[in-house]
């Protein structure tokens, strides 16, 4: 999959997706990232990219024509299939892990990191397919925004993750939140592991790492766990057992 993220600060971008698991991945032609500054295509020869708002308040706003011109670049570079693109808003839908997995579909992501006052209202709508939010606060850009969306699609990509369950039994896959895990050594200041997970029964490990996520999430997380059971109204019902017949006679 190819990352290209329209930003003023490449390098921040840059540094903080090169290292650990993405820039494995990237070593291993994976996944690809473009960081392109926003600023090579302003047509100013100050190197300007914002200017004050119409309509006066605080702060400065940036224009349509340098992040125009930026995504026109792109856009060139990827050919004649339009490209999806994703502006990192507070204003957007908030980001999980659904949509993480509907974006890891795409072979080509451009993502629009904004500053300032935000973007001239007019690129956005000539240019944006997708407005994301990765959550109710405000950053001082969306470059923050922008590595923590491509971390999670990036772990959807086959072969990213060493091991495919790793992907699998996330937080969120479900709609749940994560089982509590457990490490060497067995015991550690007086805390033991739980019985089940030393058991070597593969079928009761599943089904208490179940129980426990659903456990977590009603806790933690009561609008997911409402979700979870709406979607699963049998979890936790007993279930029947079925008859069998032998001869004339019926026995449970």
């Amino acid at each position: 999959m190819r990352f290209h993220v329209l930003t003023l600060f490449p390098e921040m971008i840059e540094q903080g997706i090169a290292t650990s698991i993405l820039g494995r991945a990237m070593d291993r032609g994976l996944l690809s990232l473009e960081a392109v500054n926003i600023r090579d295509y302003t047509a100013s020869k100050h190197k300007k990219v914002d200017d004050y708002t119409y309509g006066g308040g605080a702060g400065m706003l940036m224009q349509a024509q340098p992040v125009y011109d930026a995504w026109q670049a792109v856009q060139d570079r990827i050919g004649d299939r339009k490209a999806r693109v994703v502006y990192m808003t507070p204003q957007g839908a908030v980001f999980n892990q659904s949509i993480a997995r509907e974006l890891a579909q795409e072979e080509d992501l451009i993502i629009l990191c904004g500053h300032y006052e935000g973007i001239d209202e007019r690129v956005l709508e000539e240019i944006v397919t997708d407005n994301i939010s990765i959550g109710d606060y405000v950053l001082t850009g969306g470059e923050l925004p922008a590595m923590v969306l491509i971390d999670a699609v990036s772990r959807m990509i086959p072969g990213v993750l060493n091991n495919h369950d790793s992907a699998e039994t996330d937080s969120f896959m479900n709609g749940l939140l994560e089982y509590p895990q457990y490490s060497r050594p067995e015991e550690w200041r007086g805390k033991k592991v739980p019985e089940i997970l030393l058991s070597g029964d593969h079928a009761k490990v599943d089904a208490w790492r179940l129980d426990q996520s659903v456990q977590r999430t009603r806790e933690r997380r009561p609008d997911l766990y409402q979700a979870f059971m709406e979607a699963h109204p049998d979890y936790g019902k007993p279930k029947k057992k079925r008859r069998k017949k032998t001869g004339d006679q019926e026995n449970l």
